[in-house]
């Protein structure tokens, strides 16, 4: 993996405006479930190792991690801890393999404070809205390599080759005589 993308999975939830619609209409769940897909989609295409980190004061049950796909993991911390001591500890933990630069870790969140001890510990920092630029943006390009991939499987026609104005151009044209 290329870095490890530590994620505080509510701030971003508070951050994004479509996931706060989606959180006030359908709840909670609804808002935290799109958060995961979203970047499970954007893990796979940076090729980051990707945890999502969620206080456990939303939660009534232990702290606990979900494995949603080989690169995206979701933990939900113990009741009596925070997400950003969550992600401060494990920061902490790969401190010599950040000041040595063997190993990348970001952290997406837009707490100023968390944002100062991360980068205290040689991790990176990644604004929310950053985030939520980089994931559209990877969004926009799969979506272009998959019209890309439609293209090049198309049969080779004359018809096939003609953009849709000068095809329906064309149809005028033969609809007329």
């Amino acid at each position: 993996m290329s870095a490890l993308l530590l994620v505080d999975g509510y701030n971003v939830i508070g951050a994004w405006q479509h996931l706060q619609q989606l959180r006030d209409r359908h709840g909670l769940e609804a808002a935290r479930t799109e958060l995961v897909e979203l970047l499970s989609n954007y893990s796979a295409y940076q090729g980051y190792l990707t945890n999502v980190v969620f206080d456990a004061q939303y939660r009534a049950t232990p702290g606990q991690q979900e494995q949603v796909t080989e690169q995206l993991v979701v933990s939900y911390t113990d009741s009596e801890q925070t997400a950003d001591t969550y992600i401060e500890m494990t920061c902490a933990s790969h401190r010599d393999a950040l000041r040595t630069a063997r190993q990348r870790v970001i952290v997406a969140t837009s707490d100023r404070a968390q944002q100062l001890t991360v980068i205290g510990f040689g991790a990176e920092w990644m604004s929310t809205h950053r985030l939520a630029l980089d994931v559209e943006a990877s969004i926009q390009k799969v979506r272009q390599w998959q019209a890309q991939q439609r293209r090049k499987h198309q049969p080779k026609t004359l018809g096939s080759r003609l953009d849709d104005r000068v095809r329906r151009q064309l149809e005028h044209w033969r609809r007329q005589s």
